[in-house]
């Protein structure tokens, strides 16, 4: 069975970081590119932060803009674990995270090109 579990999410107050992570078992997602999205209440989900698989040269990663320079998106491949290291969090990036597996090592920004998804983790931000 193919699985992503996300973990490290919780409560934390506005400036402060957290480490997302992301360990897949069931298969290895070396060749595809991972990213994190995120499902505030009543928004659509968007994509935070994303990696590109070992198969695609030079290796790239994408944030959204309003995480850029305070987000860092990493993987392990022999871990099978993608990371998301979170600093200076804002109220606005209180979020249900999801880690997503693609279906090829090229980098996108579209839900559909994720074919993998884990359960999600909380993240709440206060003021």
């Amino acid at each position: 069975q193919v699985q992503l579990v996300e973990s490290g999410g919780g409560l934390v107050q506005t400036g402060g970081s957290l480490r997302l992570s992301c360990v897949g078992s069931g298969r290895t997602f070396s060749t595809s590119a991972m990213a994190w999205f995120r499902q505030a209440p009543g928004k659509e989900r968007e994509f935070v932060a994303g990696i590109s698989g070992i198969d695609w040269s030079p290796s790239t990663t994408r944030y959204l803009d309003s995480v850029k320079g305070r987000f860092i998106i990493s993987r392990d491949n022999v871990k099978n674990t993608v990371y998301l290291q979170m600093n200076s969090l804002k109220p606005e990036d209180t979020a249900v995270y999801f880690c997503a597996a693609g279906r090829s090592s090229q980098l996108g920004l579209s839900i559909g090109l994720y074919d993998y998804w884990g359960q999600g983790t909380q993240v709440t931000v206060s003021t």
